[in-house]
């Protein structure tokens, strides 16, 4: 699979989840194991009014998305695979007004547990958190088959 079929197939992926929908993310690079997504900052997601700061929970949702996208590159055949455990260690606050970025790696994919990383930063590198996640294998099967058709972009 190509990194635009990859591309391709995460967008159509998060289309569907309501709160990436919501946020505005967007695909900005993808790999077989790696994949980063775009937060643009908007006034929905302020969590300090006083300094412009983005709220928590957004820098969270965008990591959890990367996290639990980053596999649709790796996989040959598209499977859900729910977040078992994410763990985020906040380094510094975003910067107001600016982009924040997410890139996620797959280290370890088994037959009922994908292991990812990923690092949320901003323009010039420097990290506003860093994750780790574990996220459970429940087989292609377990999906309807139009909603598999819909991820890959057609019958699989």
């Amino acid at each position: 699979m190509d990194d635009q079929i990859r591309a391709d197939r995460v967008t159509r992926f998060i289309k569907t989840l309501n709160q990436a929908r919501e946020l505005g993310l967007s695909v900005i690079e993808t790999t077989e194991f790696s994949l980063t997504l775009c937060l643009p900052y908007s006034d929905r997601i302020i969590g300090n009014p006083d300094t412009g700061v983005i709220h928590g929970g957004a820098i969270t949702t965008l990591m959890d998305t990367t996290s639990g996208s980053v596999m649709l590159g790796a996989m040959d055949v598209f499977e859900l695979c729910p977040t078992l455990d994410l763990r985020v260690d906040y380094m510094r606050p975003a910067e107001p007004r600016k982009p924040v970025y997410a890139r996620a790696e797959v280290y370890k994919m088994t037959r009922n547990i994908i292991f990812t990383r990923c690092e949320a930063y901003q323009e010039g590198g420097e990290t506003v958190a860093n994750c780790v996640g574990t996220f459970m294998r429940i087989g292609p099967d377990a999906l309807p088959k139009a909603y598999r058709e819909l991820i890959t972009g057609g019958p699989v």
